[in-house]
């Protein structure tokens, strides 16, 4: 079994710092509780309005993604959101970009982590594995978030 960094297993605080730079807020679920607005289910994380919802056993990159989802929109959509947050492909490619350059922010976290576990999870990509979208695939993703304000020139969250 592959080894999927969870929300237990790292600085919670961080995590509540970075979507509070965001405007968003997280709400911890109680071990064995349903994750409310969760798409997947299980231990995936949930996100109502502007607040994302994880339990200990939630992968990080979950939260990462999910959040990602709230981030991409403008505020003023982001009160009508409720687990579904899009249909749209371009901020789904831009979610998955800013998700893996958010991982970059949480202490003991980073990139390597978030690609691995999202190739573990099952996300697939045309090129096989997340990294090699990433680093060869992702430049309309980049360009999306780049034009709406979410990444610098450098590639570093705003």
């Amino acid at each position: 079994m592959t080894f999927i960094l969870r929300f237990a297993d790292i600085d919670q605080h961080a995590v509540e710092t970075l979507l509070a730079h965001y405007g968003l807020s997280l709400a911890r679920v109680a071990a064995g509780e349903a994750i409310p607005g969760s798409f997947w289910g299980d231990e995936e994380a949930g996100i109502i309005g502007t607040t994302v919802y994880a339990r200990g056993d939630t992968p990080i990159h979950s939260v990462l993604h999910e959040a990602g989802h709230l981030i991409v929109l403008p505020p003023e959509r982001r009160e009508q959101v409720h687990t579904d947050a899009t249909d749209s492909i371009e901020e789904e490619d831009a979610v998955c970009y800013l998700q893996i350059v958010l991982g970059d922010t949480l202490p003991g976290v980073g990139r390597e982590c978030i690609m691995a576990d999202m190739d573990a999870w099952g996300y697939t990509f045309r090129l096989g594995s997340a990294r090699a979208w990433f680093e060869q695939d992702a430049e309309n993703a980049r360009t999306w978030l780049i034009e709406h304000g979410l990444l610098t020139q450098a590639g570093k969250p705003v």
